[in-house]
């Protein structure tokens, strides 16, 4: 089997081009940067632009399905310029692909692309399923929508569609953990607002398994990428300090505070959304990370 990456050189996409090779899927991959392209047979690079719809078309060649992870940081200052990057790179990438492989012979059979948690309401009290389909007009949401609605056009070319609401991704190679972990430390850390806001966390490497398990399975439709049991941000800091090693001495980070540091970006740490991860369960995948504490042992 051969898949087609996008995002590979991410965080989230470095893992699952590790374990395609453990499972000897091979990958190409698509790079903005002609430095990157590497022409190895298990891992080939392929040229693409976004911004001027450019690809090269030989990156389908021999591929079963593409693994769709393209997509701007949403973790910095969300200015008007900046809103319209996330948006682009999202729907453009996905509108890319999709007049590429209308004019090109190919038998790629499934797409699976990421998509976050965002697209739910913020919460302390509802439980999310995939099903849930009342959505509002806040920035994130917004943008998942759109993103998601892009990616439904490769259905139209009779591709299978897959799409993985992302949740918290616990990393030890960068992310929002190694952000958290190093105030902590220092003897800076303290939880945000109340901290009773719901963190439905996932173990990259949970995360990587989940989208080969889609993949090799030929599962279609929406899950939750996230672990069973979620966390309220509080308890997630109050673990990262116990693993650690330090205390949590300062007060609570009133949101008025951050709001005046990071602008509309501030709501990434106030927000909550408690998700259920029983979809993906009930298709037979199995977490190796249930539960938040060996999660930390493991990557700190």
């Amino acid at each position: 089997m051969r898949v087609l990456i996008t995002g590979a050189t991410g965080l989230i996409g470095q893992k699952i081009v590790e374990c395609c090779h453990e499972e000897g899927i091979k990958v190409n991959y698509l790079t903005t940067r002609t430095s990157q392209i590497q022409t190895d047979d298990a891992y080939k690079g392929f040229y693409w632009n976004p911004k001027t719809q450019e690809i090269d078309s030989q990156c389908f060649e021999h591929v079963d399905a593409i693994i769709h992870l393209a997509g701007a940081t949403i973790v910095k200052r969300w200015t008007p310029r900046y809103r319209k990057e996330i948006v682009s790179s999202r729907v453009d990438t996905t509108r890319l692909l999709i007049n590429a492989l209308k004019r090109e012979s190919h038998h790629i059979k499934q797409v699976i692309s990421a998509s976050a948690i965002g697209i739910y309401p913020d919460s302390q009290v509802n439980y999310y399923e995939e099903s849930y389909k009342t959505f509002d007009a806040s920035f994130l949401s917004s943008v998942v929508q759109r993103w998601e609605q892009a990616v439904d056009g490769f259905s139209e070319l009779n591709i299978n569609v897959s799409k993985i609401r992302i949740g918290l991704v616990l990393s030890d190679h960068g992310g929002a953990l190694q952000k958290m972990v190093k105030p902590i430390r220092l003897g800076f850390g303290a939880a945000f607002g109340s901290g009773k806001q719901w963190q439905s966390w996932i173990h990259i490497e949970d995360l990587a398994r989940l989208f080969i398990h889609i993949l090799k399975n030929n599962l279609v439709g929406t899950y939750n990428g996230v672990a069973p049991n979620p966390v309220t941000h509080g308890e997630l800091i109050k673990g990262i300090a116990r693993q650690v090693g330090r205390p949590l001495i300062l007060p609570n980070i009133p949101r008025i505070f951050m709001k005046l540091l990071l602008g509309d970006m501030h709501t990434l740490l106030f927000e909550s959304q408690r998700v259920s991860s029983k979809k993906i369960e009930n298709k037979g995948f199995e977490f190796k990370y249930n539960n938040l504490i060996p999660a930390l042992d493991d990557l700190l």
